[in-house]
């Protein structure tokens, strides 16, 4: 199959395009601006040659600004980058890869602000807290759009936290690894700098999220949403625990302000029940997920 990855360079992309080179696809791989096979997401003519220029069978979107934090303090940026981005793409695969599958990349913090013990499945209401979020509603839409005006065979999946090696240093878990692992080493002093830890997060392991996209590149039924998630809830203090346990430390836990996000949700947890009922089931644990980000700090 002829598979097209945008932000193929990103946490998820490498792994992704690394499984689908594996079981014999040909991919063009998009990485971001700056990086090796560029793709400027936000130029509709580039987006539209390299479509038709690879006429790609499949399309998983994954390029865009991912961070919550960031689109907070870059509110213009994240939708110019997360919205028009996911528009050109769709504007070119209808006009060059018409019968291509698109996987429209989301995220599990489109559902908001959950009830504590009421998980989300794929009918709960979009509630948007960050910019972030509000991006992918948004690009969902515009997806929706298409496959109802159009019938762009496009998929929509709203993968809940995932974590495991090679994520940015920025996110949470690889920045509580990086200073545990200076800490075990004598390099810095006991104290551990965290944001507010008591929210409920749905973990999963980077390998499981992309064993979730090749299924759902082949049996995502075009115009639904799927969540790719556990089910099971860990609170950041959990997880924090969990790694200072596997790295051997007690640090003391100091609450930075800086990392404090100004539009928190408490608990977000998601239903796996649509993905499974393709097939799909998690083979990784969350611990072995800390032990491989605690691997690569070390190294």
């Amino acid at each position: 199959m002829k598979v097209l990855v945008t932000g193929a360079d990103g946490f998820v992309g490498t792994h992704l395009v690394r499984a689908l080179r594996a079981r014999g696809d040909e991919v063009d791989a998009c990485g971001g601006p700056g990086g090796q096979e560029a793709l400027e997401i936000t130029d509709a003519r580039a987006v539209a040659h390299r479509i038709e220029r690879f006429g790609p069978e499949g399309v998983i979107h994954l390029a865009g600004i991912s961070s919550v934090a960031r689109s907070h303090s870059a509110p213009a940026e994240t939708a110019a980058v997360n919205i028009a981005g996911a528009a050109n793409l769709l504007k070119a695969v209808r006009d060059h890869a018409a019968r291509a599958r698109i996987l429209l990349v989301g995220s599990g913090e489109e559902y908001g602000r959950l009830e504590p013990g009421q998980p989300a499945d794929e009918r709960s209401p979009l509630a948007p807290v960050s910019p972030y979020a509000a991006s992918k509603v948004a690009a969902e839409a515009l997806g929706r759009q298409a496959f109802a005006s159009y019938g762009t065979a496009a998929v929509f999946l709203r993968p809940f936290n995932h974590l495991g090696a090679g994520q940015a240093p920025g996110f949470v878990v690889p920045s509580f690894a990086a200073q545990l692992v200076k800490i075990s080493r004598g390099e810095a002093s006991a104290t551990i700098e965290v944001g507010d830890l008591s929210p409920v997060r749905d973990f999963t392991h980077v390998l499981d999220v992309v064993d979730a996209y090749l299924l759902l590149l082949t049996h995502g039924e075009p115009g639904e949403s799927y969540n790719i998630c556990s089910g099971a809830g860990w609170s950041i203090r959990q997880v924090l625990d969990a790694l200072q346990a596997l790295a051997n430390t007690h640090a003391e836990i100091r609450v930075d302000p800086a990392r404090l996000r100004p539009a928190e949700i408490p608990w977000l947890v998601g239903s796996p029940a649509r993905i499974e009922h393709l097939g799909w089931k998690r083979r990784r644990s969350v611990d072995q997920a800390l032990e491989e980000v605690l691997a690569e700090a070390r190294a």
